[in-house]
């Protein structure tokens, strides 16, 4: 997928305002659902996160099919020192997002499923 550069910047923008919205996050990445890296501001690991991240979302929309559970909203990985949650963006892309240990997962999901909403928002415009 060949984001326009716009499309990419404001994809880029919405993880800031993120990161501004819930200070908890310590990082935010924007990828394919077949693993090719949008946007980030991860400073290690970014291409392998990537690829994970796509591999996650495809394992978890295989479980929520199998489980008869609806559409997948997130997945959510618990760590000894925070958290990762991954959101679809739309159809094409995924967010993943990570926090430090005793974040408010609450806050995590709503402000992760707004992001995720406004970036499938972005990409539809690309």
């Amino acid at each position: 997928m060949d984001l326009r550069h716009d499309v990419h910047h404001g994809i880029h923008e919405e993880l800031v305002a993120l990161r501004e919205r819930a200070p908890e996050i310590t990082g935010a990445l924007t990828c394919t659902i077949d693993g090719m890296l949008v946007t980030t501001d991860l400073t290690a690991d970014t291409e392998q996160t990537a690829a994970l991240t796509s591999a996650l979302l495809s394992l978890s929309r295989k479980m929520t099919d199998l489980a008869r559970i609806g559409l997948l909203k997130e997945t959510l990985i618990s760590g000894t020192q925070g958290h990762t949650a991954c959101y679809a963006a739309g159809p094409t892309l995924v967010l993943a997002v990570r926090t430090c240990q005793g974040a408010d997962l609450r806050q995590l999901r709503i402000e992760g499923l707004r992001a995720a909403n406004r970036i499938a928002a972005l990409a539809g415009r690309g």
